[in-house]
């Protein structure tokens, strides 16, 4: 996410409100209900996902953006298990390698500039038997909606935070070294043009 401003920051919360309401945040609570251990979350943002875990022993959230990391902060109070803040990037992790059960990201590697190198890591810091989940959107396989996220791409980038249209993260997971054993794929009502959302499990 370090292509947020401290105005992307400011307006998160409130623009993916709707969104939240009607899928998103049952498609999080679905997701984090998986996570186990020594749980590491890259690109947590504003802390959407902290009041949702309940099962991890503790939770590192990292988070690139300093506009970010504040409000990420201000979450703490919400979260019921012990988290831990690091502000940090998730192309280089500031983490020993196998030192986490489960990674988690949620709509983050649309918006980061190398997702390969960012999955790299991933794969480098999980545990032998660790798992990857994750919850990202985009490179539809229907070919209209394919073509206008070709189209809309570069301005839609601009505007956003750096968020691309295109990225199908499955595509990516093999080069990196994790192997897909759960993918759920939703395409809810007035998302376009960001559909599918890809809910999935990765080790």
């Amino acid at each position: 996410m370090s292509g947020f401003s401290r105005f992307h920051a400011m307006v998160y919360d409130p623009l993916m409100r709707g969104a939240e309401r009607r899928f998103l945040g049952s498609l999080r609570e679905s997701l984090l209900g998986r996570a186990r251990g020594d749980t590491l979350e890259i690109g947590a943002g504003t802390g959407l996902n902290l009041p949702r875990y309940r099962t991890p022993e503790r939770v590192v959230a990292t988070e690139p953006a300093a506009a970010m990391v504040e409000r990420l902060r201000r979450r703490l109070p919400e979260a019921r298990v012990p988290v831990e803040v690091e502000e940090a990037g998730a192309e280089a992790l500031p983490f020993p390698d196998a030192s986490f059960d489960t990674v988690v990201s949620t709509l983050v590697l649309c918006s980061v500039p190398d997702p390969r190198t960012v999955l790299a890591e991933v794969r480098r810091v999980l545990a032998p038997g660790g798992q990857y989940l994750f919850l990202e959107h985009g490179g539809s396989d229907d070919p209209a909606l394919a073509r206008w996220q070709r189209r809309l791409e570069r301005p839609w980038t601009a505007i956003s935070g750096g968020c691309h249209l295109t990225l199908d993260v499955t595509k990516l997971l093999p080069g990196a070294g994790l192997t897909l054993s759960v993918l759920e794929t939703h395409e809810p009502r007035r998302s376009w043009p960001i559909k599918p959302f890809r809910l999935g499990v990765a080790s």
